[in-house]
């Protein structure tokens, strides 16, 4: 009896051993950057409250941030391992900063506004423009110029970040901004009477905006710890399509801020489930808005010789962890 009552405390023994192993060896460390608005931030927010992290074997360190290129700033010197994106910032993993690794949303955010006086695009000439650099305000400015026979040449570009085009519209000290929500319905909610010259939606469909989220150069070589990022980003994209209400107030929640400018701002995008853009992935859509993003800032001066998005988005690794 005691032989056997020792090898059963043996086996017990091991597989708790085993088992607690497994435990600690499922929980990856991974830090995760978003940016303070609802399409910024509502993937993390919603993976936080359903505790999708530890569900998926990740132990997530949330990093606020004000936009992409920073982002991606710290992706590259190793303090960030997975990041949110915008349009704006997709100059970046086209020239092998990042990779792709899922879709967020199809933005319909930026606008390009102005105070009363200035009724048109082609009123902004000679006016000043706060703009976040390098972001989708960015490049729907651009876009407007374009489509009016303009250039940033045209206009006083002033580059400043999201919060400080708000104070400076509101102080007077630019005339105009590419800016997005919910930054367009603070500025408007302050000063009441301004006008949206240009979005998103004009451009469409010879245009989309998908928001993304990607991934470090270093942190792709760890393809099991990217299929759980993905595998979480999944969840809660489809917890968001079929819970807006209770996203907006989860998102809130997380940020500490009144839901109202979120709500606006979760009206402004087309929002899809994962296994909606698991099409647009296999049909060759997803690459095809990437590439135009690409070839857009290539013919800006922005990128020289863009990498087409078949290298720079993880397209198979997307679909992978929908099995």
């Amino acid at each position: 009896m005691q032989i056997i009552s020792k090898v059963l405390i043996s086996i017990v023994t091991a597989g708790t051993l085993m088992a607690t192993s497994a435990s600690f060896a499922a929980d990856t460390h991974v830090r995760v950057g978003y940016i303070a608005d609802y399409f910024g931030t509502s993937m993390v927010a919603v993976a936080k409250h359903l505790d999708l992290f530890k569900k998926n074997g990740l132990d997530a360190e949330l990093k606020v941030f004000t936009n992409g290129p920073i982002q991606i700033q710290a992706l590259g010197a190793g303090s960030l391992d997975y990041a949110y994106i915008g349009p704006g910032a997709l100059w970046l993993p086209a020239t092998g900063k990042a990779k792709v690794i899922a879709m967020n949303a199809l933005g319909e955010t930026d606008r390009v506004i102005s105070r009363p006086e200035i009724k048109t695009i082609k009123d902004l000439a000679g006016k000043k423009i706060g703009v976040p650099e390098g972001t989708s305000g960015d490049m729907v400015l651009r876009l407007a110029l374009e489509k009016n026979g303009m250039s940033l040449k045209d206009v006083k570009m002033v580059p400043m970040d999201p919060s400080t085009v708000v104070t400076a519209f509101g102080s007077g000290q630019v005339d105009g901004a590419g800016i997005w929500y919910p930054f367009v319905q603070v500025i408007r909610d302050h000063l009441g009477d301004i006008n949206e010259l240009a979005g998103n939606a004009d451009f469409f469909p010879e245009v989309s905006f998908p928001s993304v989220f990607v991934a470090g150069n270093d942190a792709v070589k760890d393809a099991e710890t990217v299929d759980k990022m993905i595998k979480v980003i999944r969840e809660a994209i489809d917890y968001r399509k079929e819970h807006p209400e209770e996203s907006v107030q989860i998102t809130a929640k997380f940020l500490g801020v009144d839901p109202a400018p979120l709500l606006a701002e979760s009206k402004n995008a087309r929002i899809l489930s994962a296994e909606e853009f698991d099409a647009l992935v296999k049909d060759g859509s997803v690459d095809k808005w990437l590439d135009k993003l690409a070839s857009l800032y290539e013919q800006f001066g922005k990128i020289k010789d863009p990498q087409p998005a078949s290298e720079f988005f993880l397209a198979d690794a997307y679909l992978k962890a929908a099995q």
